[in-house]
């Protein structure tokens, strides 16, 4: 697994911060590879484990027990749909069937450990997502790091629309 220069330099910094126990900087590093590589690869894990003196399977424990964690690469822009309370009262579980709908990805193959399901092109992937905090705007949405509240089926088709022409 090649690590460019500028991760490895800000993962030896997250290292620094835990210097009693390097086991607690396996989620700061997990995160650190997904932002950068968008989900975690066995090779990943393997190398996780080796920097931080560790078995693969300490760190193949932590990528597996949270869900935020991908073990699959995602679309081009990945969506999240919250599914909590607030948002499936508001229709969330509605508007992931229309993204879905409207990106012609198949949600039927997943489950918790493989939760994102890609459209058959590659641009659009899709996961419900624990609590994106904002009950009051329900229902709520990301497209990657964009963030969008009261997503209404027409606003659905206007994000895909905007988003599949980038």
């Amino acid at each position: 697994m090649t690590i460019p220069t500028e991760l490895l330099s800000k993962i030896d910094d997250v290292i620094t911060h835990y210097p009693v126990s390097k086991r607690s900087a396996v989620l700061p590093l997990l995160h650190l590879l997904q932002h950068h590589f968008g989900y975690i690869t066995d090779e990943g894990i393997t190398w996780v484990a080796a920097k931080l003196e560790l078995e693969p399977m300490q760190v193949m424990e932590v990528v597996t027990f949270y869900p935020g964690f991908r073990q699959a690469a995602p679309g081009k822009f990945h969506i999240r749909v919250c599914r909590t309370l607030s948002c499936a009262m508001a229709g969330s579980f509605e508007l992931m069937d229309n993204l879905c709908q409207l990106t012609g990805i198949d949600r039927s193959h997943t489950d918790h450990h493989h939760s994102i399901a890609v459209s058959p092109d590659g641009k659009f992937s899709i996961e419900f997502a624990e609590c994106l905090a904002s009950c009051g705007t329900a229902p709520v949405c990301m497209f990657n790091d964009d963030f969008f509240e009261g997503v209404s089926a027409d606003k659905a088709k206007a994000l895909v629309a905007d988003y599949g022409s980038k």
